[in-house]
């Protein structure tokens, strides 16, 4: 899928591999100016080289780090125009009644706090500019069934739902999408699905602003038919997690 042309400043998190880094490459192809952050120095400052970016070290779940990451980028590459929310970790090791409490409780830091503190950090100065996009990873996780793990599941169920909420709280004014890559070579999913599984490459891309709010998937959405369909989308409340009686 070709990279729409763009322009202006893009905060990636969790940009230093994987999903976060595919995105990272892609826009800064498209034209943005791009600042990637993650907790391993390397990875993120390799990935900033590689694209001509900003190099941001720390902890999304931390609201120090993150807040720190909106004042460097604001000073150094100009203000956020896209937040992608992308930073995220699996499951613990072993069973959900085996695995200690602060391990499992930490995927919900991350994923779902992490989501939040970068959103909180950036949505003031889009209001106040009138302009700015925020897209927020979610994964299939969060509603296809046969889940056996609960911490990841739990917190992209909640992370989509906050996308949602998110959306709908700034209508009009500042438009969030949440989507799923679908299935993505990356360290976390090394070793859990065979090689002729589905997978999806890492790529960014997208425009419909009258589809924020709506769940959207990589792999499983013509996101031109989408567009198509915008009106009769929304009339019908469709690409939502709901339930149906």
């Amino acid at each position: 899928m070709p990279s729409d042309t763009l322009s202006g400043v893009a905060l990636v998190t969790g940009g230093g591999r994987g999903i976060g880094a595919g995105i990272a490459r892609e826009l800064t192809d498209a034209g943005m100016r791009v600042a990637v952050t993650g907790r391993t120095g390397e990875q993120v400052h390799a990935v900033a080289e590689e694209i001509g970016g900003l190099a941001l070290v720390g902890d999304v779940s931390r609201e120090e780090d993150v807040e720190g990451w909106a004042d460097r980028v604001e000073s150094e590459l100009g203000p956020v125009d896209l937040l992608v929310a992308n930073a995220g970790t699996g499951n613990p090791e072993g069973a959900t009644w085996e695995a200690p409490a602060a391990d499992w409780w930490h995927v919900l830091e991350v994923n779902v706090l992490g989501v939040h503190l970068s959103c909180r950090a950036v949505v003031p100065g889009m209001l106040g500019r009138s302009r700015g996009r925020i897209v927020i990873t979610g994964s299939g996780a969060a509603y296809l069934p046969g889940v056996r793990r609960t911490a990841y599941a739990a917190s992209k169920a909640a992370v989509c739902r906050y996308g949602e909420a998110l959306a709908g709280e700034l209508a009009g004014r500042i438009p969030v999408f949440f989507f799923s890559p679908g299935l993505v070579r990356t360290d976390m999913t090394e070793g859990s699905f065979p090689d002729d599984a589905p997978w999806t490459p890492a790529r960014a891309s997208g425009r419909a602003d009258a589809l924020a709010g709506r769940y959207l998937h990589a792999e499983h959405d013509d996101i031109e038919d989408l567009i198509l369909r915008a009106d009769e989308i929304v009339a019908n409340d469709l690409n939502t997690i709901r339930l149906r009686r």
